[in-house]
């Protein structure tokens, strides 16, 4: 069998090399792996070296192999340090990250084993998708990955849509006078939020106090749309969108926090209003404006993989949605050494003052033995805050956050020293690897007399996976360690979702300072938080519903657009829709002039009508939720959108070839692009999107069955239709 032959041949490899034999139970793991499943394996266990068998296996048929890292950090270091691995076994290693040009991403796309991040390759398949030239593109027919971190790609993140966009002429907007009229406007009286301060919504008195100052009659007209979109965007970012918590200012750029690792989600956008609405908010200039080219989400990238596996600490609790989306099962690895880590119950009190005063006692005595403490923070200004505070009392500690994230690997490496205080946000919650004594493990001994690393967290996170991730900084390979969480009723995650309401009266405690041992609290406490990953579960579902069938046309339009570039398919449109001027023309050029001249209309016309698409439906999904006024079911209503304009664009693709070809001037055998306006964008950036589907558009006004509604039956279903049919494209 040729996988026992391969993976003892890498075994081998990697003891001569690297003087690193694999466990049994990474042995256990690179096989499932090799089967397409996603395995669970603790922190520390070797999941980089796991990785390599099932590489080399797969990468033995020449089609390339691609290992997804979780940032552009780990491509490099892990590439680098496999690398000597691959090359003693005869296969070539490379390397993708940010910034690399397209010959370097050539050269390192065409190694048998290539470590990228996968909204790097995800990036290089759309600027593929914009290509007039053969020799320009970088990849090669998908065919097997490894997925690292593999529930913050396949599950976090698998709502974020991949974005290209283009340059365009855009008017500018009245974005600072909104911004000062939405700060005038109060809670209660102009505007209300939900339950759970999700959303947002103009009140009558509210509407007619905006409808005044703008000098409009009525926000909810068709003509209006727009205009309504970028008041309840910059409403949303005044009130709902916080500083420090949800995004940082740096470089006089808005920075988006992810909210799963706590790091700086690069090149990530809110939709461009929203994202326009913050940036004004924080008296910054615009620099979201662009019309997008290309989108594919991370969920139906991944899909493009012939085969796919992955391999994290944190996968069981995510394993239903692995088999629904992406049917793939769940393999749960053992340790090779049991894992020793205390996890304590949680500490729990009914306010917030008297969970902080009792979290720095904790961290006081701890710290007195000098057991290296690593605190875990839910954002960016809670961290500075409570090291604030130790500092004050004379704990030196060291920070980690969105804000300081190119010194993480220096913090890291100093966390596990004796008497070593590390405040971080859940960005040390994912992958980062604390060793014990230091980066040299100098004092290994003595820390681990000590206990081991200490980890605490100040907050539950919205998903239990997180919690584990964070836990999971101690107790490797077999060390001991320690975690316990400090938790109060006022938390965010327990207020923002009306926490309090659903416990009994009589469970609360008769003192506020008092600590709550109450096994009704922790049960119902587990149950908010399974409640949370359910809605957040129901988002992702909701997603995948809207972009379902959007996808299948992208793939449509994307191999006939691929099969003309690389002279797949043959081009017949001029000589039978275009007789007259094409037989002009043949008999003053070439056949091969004006095939090339029929491929670069054909291309040009491809992408700007998928541009005008996207761009199109992107509108269409803001406003779709109105239909629900008449009674019609949203999701069917954007479907039979989304194919009638579909048909339509292929359609009018082949007009304006032809329009486009008989009245072109061919000077030289060639075509000035300048001149017919036949030139793409002359800068691309790529992005990714924050994608909601409850959130920034206008339909929750209309929804909440205000007395708004009524005046918004202006907005018949009728007009929205005929507004979608007729809108330009």
């Amino acid at each position: 069998m040729i996988l026992v032959k391969a993976f003892a041949i890498v075994c081998e490899a990697s003891r001569r090399v690297l003087n690193m034999k694999p466990y049994d139970v990474q042995i256990i793991a690179a096989i499932a792996l090799h089967q397409g499943k996603i395995v669970e394996m603790k922190t520390g266990e070797g999941k980089t070296l796991a990785g390599v068998m099932p590489a080399y296996l797969n990468a033995l048929t020449g089609k390339g192999v691609h290992i997804l890292t979780f940032n552009d950090y780990l491509a490099r270091r892990d590439a680098q340090w496999m690398g000597p691995v691959y090359e003693f076994l005869g296969l070539s290693v490379g390397y993708v990250n940010e910034g690399m040009s397209i010959t370097e991403r050539q050269k390192a796309y065409s190694c048998d084993i290539t470590y990228v991040t996968a909204k790097e390759v995800g990036f290089d398949y759309l600027r593929d998708f914009l290509c007039y030239e053969k020799d320009r593109l970088v990849l090669r027919k998908f065919n097997y990955a490894i997925v690292d971190e593999a529930d913050s790609v396949f599950i976090d993140e698998a709502r974020i849509p991949l974005v290209i966009a283009g340059d365009v002429a855009e008017e500018e907007e009245e974005l600072f006078r909104l911004s000062k009229i939405v700060k005038e406007l109060k809670l209660g009286e102009d505007y209300e939020l939900d339950e759970y301060e999700k959303n947002i919504a103009l009140t009558d008195a509210g509407l007619i106090r905006v409808e005044k100052i703008l000098g409009c009659d009525n926000l909810y007209v068709p003509e209006n749309l727009g205009l309504l979109t970028r008041i309840n965007s910059a409403l949303h970012a005044e009130v709902l969108i916080e500083r420090d918590k949800d995004y940082i200012v740096r470089n006089g750029r808005i920075e988006i926090i992810d909210e799963f690792t706590g790091r700086i989600a690069d090149k990530r956008h809110w939709p461009d209003n929203l994202q326009s609405a913050v940036e004004t908010k924080e008296g910054l200039k615009s620099q979201s404006k662009g019309k997008i080219m290309g989108s594919i989400p991370l969920q139906y990238f991944l899909s493009l993989y012939q085969k796919i596996s992955g391999m994290t600490r944190t996968a069981c609790i995510a394993a239903e949605e692995f088999r629904e989306f992406y049917c793939l099962d769940v393999v749960v690895v053992p340790t090779n050494n049991p894992c020793i880590r205390k996890d304590y119950p949680d500490v729990i009190f009914a306010n917030k003052e008297a969970k902080h005063k009792v979290l720095i006692s904790e961290i006081e005595r701890i710290h007195e033995t000098g057991q290296p403490i690593l605190i875990g923070t839910n954002s960016v200004q809670e961290s500075e805050m409570l090291a604030d505070e130790l500092n004050i009392i004379g704990i030196k500690c060291k920070v980690l956050n969105a804000k300081n994230d190119e010194m993480e690997a220096k913090i890291i490496a100093r966390a596990g020293e004796v008497g070593a205080v590390t405040v971080s946000t859940n960005m040390a919650g994912r992958g980062v690897d604390i060793k014990l004594g230091g980066e040299r493990e100098q004092e290994r001994d003595k820390v681990v007399a000590l206990g081991g690393l200490y980890v605490i967290g100040t907050n539950k996170f919205e998903s239990k996976r997180i919690d584990n991730q964070l836990k999971g900084r101690a107790g490797r390979q077999g060390d001991p360690g320690e975690s316990r969480f400090f938790i109060s009723i006022e938390d965010e995650i327990f207020k923002k979702y009306s926490f309090k309401k659903m416990l009994p009266k009589l469970n609360m405690p008769q003192k506020q300072d008092e600590r709550i041992d109450d096994p009704i609290f922790r049960r119902e406490m587990e149950s908010a938080q399974r409640v949370l990953e359910g809605y957040n579960s129901d988002i992702r579902r909701q997603l995948w519903k809207y972009s379902f069938i959007m996808e299948q046309q992208r793939r449509i339009i994307h191999s006939r657009r691929q099969n003309i570039l690389m002279d797949k398919e043959p081009l017949q449109l001029l000589s039978t829709k275009a007789e007259e001027r094409y037989f002009f023309l043949q008999n003053q050029l070439d056949d091969k002039v004006l095939r090339d001249i029929e491929k670069q209309l054909t291309l040009y016309y491809i992408n700007r009508s998928w541009a005008e698409y996207l761009d199109y439906m992107s509108y269409v999904r803001e406003s779709i939720h109105l239909v629900a006024i008449g009674k019609k079911n949203p999701l069917d209503e954007f479907h039979k959108i989304a194919i009638e304009v579909f048909d339509n664009m292929m359609d009018r693709i082949e007009c304006e070839i032809i329009n486009k070809f008989n009245t072109i001037e061919i000077k030289e055998n060639s075509i000035d692009v300048d001149k017919e306006g036949l030139k793409g964008p002359s800068s691309t950036w790529t992005y990714l999107i924050n994608d909601n589907p409850n959130q920034f558009s206008s339909m929750n006004l209309l929804i909440k069955g205000t007395s708004s509604a009524i005046k918004g039956t202006l907005f018949s279903l009728k007009s929205i239709y005929n507004r979608i049919l007729k809108k330009s494209m």
